[in-house]
Parts: structure tokens; C-alpha cells; sequence
């Protein structure tokens, strides 16, 4: 994907990985802000458009694992918020591990955002969704960007390549997405996603019990050690190494993560993904996520599941992001959409169909 020459911002490899990671995270943009109202429905036909379309499957992180489990809460999150979930207790969970890109037939070997998608519900019927990925930050920080995003690295048919005629000046009035492409060129990207710190990315307003708000980030860190994938030799890796291995783990034990809700410091930015939260935070362990059976989609209950992260518990809200306001637009046209065209089976082992689909 380089081109000859060497722009002075990021390779046209990582340009191209960036752009089908964002496919994948911004499935996130559900819609709705921007100079004009953007539908999701446009950041839905944005992600066609970008990465093809694939009739039964998701518009972005097409290729996916169900995955079963449970959130043991250990009642230090009540803290912060009188969301059920935090309550000392176990609660069932179901979820989603993915990869970026809106082809389901893709390669695992790429560098993009490896995301796990979260459901847990409590007796009472509180229920929490959340869409997270194994970078702490965004690279755009609203939907009009990403749509821009979108049409800026479409591959021109003539050479599989983005156009540098478009690209250069959406990268000249974007240097938040330079600064994302720094950042994945240089990070471990995981070799599983057992062993991936999956993070909320955006910013949530948790109200405790005396009504006082606390602005939140949070992340699921695993207590698997971080080993990370050769970048140089990505394209050497097996079809579908990731969901392979995590299928093979899983077989032999369960995974586990350790939620962390990390408390905003004054001054913090909440309104921006692309923004990350430096130094020393105030952060409580609110439980521990194990994860103990996988499914390929078309077994498991999550395959029919919009994993909107704004269907939230009373104790919990969206905060001032754009993103979150945005993001229930894009979840509802992808699942309206993949719903009226019909089940889709597991992309993961489907040699025969990727051969025939090329």
C-alpha cells in the first residue's frame, strides 16, 4: 500500500490499516451531529462505500466471536455510581470479540482496532451495553470527520490505494488522525484478545447515590500478560489466527479482566476521544470479568445483538462527547439493515466463500 514517495505524515500502509480500524470503531458514529444532521444511515452508506458491502453482515466489525461469561462486582463501583452492576454480586454477561474492518471474510493479520462489545444485565432488569477498543483514544472526534475519513481513504479502483489528492488535505485539516496513526504504528498490537486492555474510549457520567456526577473512562485490563503480533510479518499470519487461538484458549480455561473506572481530573477534556487523560488519576477496581465459552455467531446470541454503548443503567449517562450522541443512529441503520437482508453464518473458517468472493 506505500506509495513511492514518502509523505510527511504517516505511510500509506498505516493510512490504509487506520482507515479499516476506523471502519470498525466508528461503527461507534451513530450519527446525528456535525455542521448538518448526518444520519446513520450516511455513516453507514460512508462505510460501504469505504470497505464494501457485505449483505447479513455488521457495516463495521464484521468479523466476530460470540462470547459468554460473567462480571463478578465487588461494590467498590458504588462509589461512584448507583448503577445495579456495581452492587458486590455476580451478574451474567454476553459479548463480542472483533476486529476492524466492514469484510468479514479479512485476514486477521492487520493493524487495527481488536474491540471486545459487552451486554450485562442485572435481576432487576437494569441492562448495560458497551463497544470498546484495545486503544485508549479515537481518531476522529465526530461523525462528520469520520464520514470525511471515509471518502479521504476510499481505495481508487484503478490502484487499491487511496487518492493522495483527497487524502493530503483531509490529513492537513485533521492532525488528530496523524497523531492516531503515530500512535498505532508504534503500540503492541495484541497477539490475542485475551491478553488486550479494552477500553471505553469516550467519557460517562456516573451519578452516585448522594447525586454527585463523576466523569469516567473505563477500562477491562486482563490478567493474561501482553504479547504482541510481529508487525512486519502480519501478512504471514493465518486467516483467522486471533478468533482461532482465543477459541483454542477459551477450550482449556476461562479469561479474566479486572474493570478499572478511571475518575477525571479537573481539567481533564471529556468531550473529544482523540484526547488522552495523562498522569495520576483516582481509579477504583469494580470487579472481575471472566469470560468462560465462545460461539461462532450463528450459535451465539450475540450475532442478533446491537451493541448500542448508550443503552445504559440508571446510575450511568452519556457525558458532553459528540460521539456518544451520535453513535445509536449508526448501530440502529447497520442493524435494520443486516436484519432485512437475512442470518449471516460465522465468517471465521469460511475459505470456501472468500475464494469465491474474489
Amino acid at each position: 500500500m506505500p506509495a513511492h514517495e514518502k509523505p510527511p505524515f504517516a505511510p500509506m500502509a498505516l493510512i490504509g490499516a487506520v482507515a479499516v480500524s476506523l471502519s470498525l470503531g466508528l461503527a461507534w458514529a451513530g450519527g446525528l451531529i456535525g455542521p448538518h444532521r448526518i444520519s446513520g444511515g450516511e455513516v453507514a452508506n460512508a462505510l460501504e462505500g469505504n470497505g464494501g458491502r457485505f449483505p447479513g453482515y455488521r457495516r463495521a466489525h464484521a468479523k466476530g466471536l460470540c462470547f459468554s461469561g460473567s462480571f463478578a462486582a465487588n461494590g467498590e463501583g458504588t462509589a461512584l455510581s448507583t448503577a445495579s452492576a456495581f452492587r458486590a454480586g455476580a451478574y451474567p454477561v454476553m459479548g463480542r470479540f472483533s476486529l476492524g474492518g466492514g469484510n468479514p471474510l479479512a485476514g486477521d493479520g492487520r493493524n487495527v482496532f481488536h474491540s471486545m462489545a459487552l451486554m450485562l444485565r442485572t435481576p432487576d432488569g437494569q441492562e448495560w451495553r458497551m463497544a470498546m477498543d484495545h486503544t485508549p483514544i479515537f481518531p476522529v472526534a465526530d461523525v462528520a470527520s469520520f464520514v470525511g475519513l471515509m471518502k479521504a481513504t476510499t481505495p481508487d479502483p484503478r490502484t487499491g490505494k487511496p487518492d493522495l489528492a483527497v487524502l493530503k488535505p483531509f490529513l492537513a485539516a485533521h492532525p488528530e488522525v496523524t497523531a492516531f496513526q503515530g500512535y498505532m504504528a508504534k503500540a503492541i498490537l495484541p497477539d490475542s484478545f485475551a491478553n488486550a486492555t479494552y477500553y471505553s474510549i469516550n467519557a460517562f457520567r456516573f451519578i452516585d447515590a448522594s447525586g454527585a456526577q463523576h466523569m469516567v473512562r473505563w477500562q477491562f485490563e486482563p490478567e493474561a500478560p501482553l504479547t504482541g503480533l510481529d508487525k512486519t510479518r502480519l501478512a504471514d499470519l493465518p486467516r483467522d489466527a486471533l478468533f482461532r487461538e482465543m477459541i483454542a484458549r477459551t477450550a482449556k480455561g476461562p479469561s479474566r479482566w479486572h474493570l478499572k473506572l478511571v475518575v477525571a481530573n479537573p481539567g481533564d477534556v471529556t468531550n473529544k476521544a482523540t484526547v488522552a487523560w495523562s498522569g495520576p488519576h483516582r481509579s477504583v477496581e469494580a470487579g472481575v470479568l471472566t469470560l468462560t465459552a465462545v460461539q461462532p455467531e450463528e450459535a451465539g446470541a450475540c450475532r442478533d445483538l446491537n451493541f448500542d454503548p448508550t443503552i445504559l443503567p440508571p446510575g450511568i449517562s452519556p457525558s458532553d462527547d459528540p460521539l456518544l450522541g451520535a453513535r445509536s443512529g449508526t448501530y440502529s441503520s447497520s442493524f435494520t439493515r443486516r436484519a432485512g437482508e437475512g442470518a449471516h453464518p460465522s465468517a471465521i473458517g469460511q475459505d470456501s466463500a472468500r475464494e469465491k468472493s474474489q
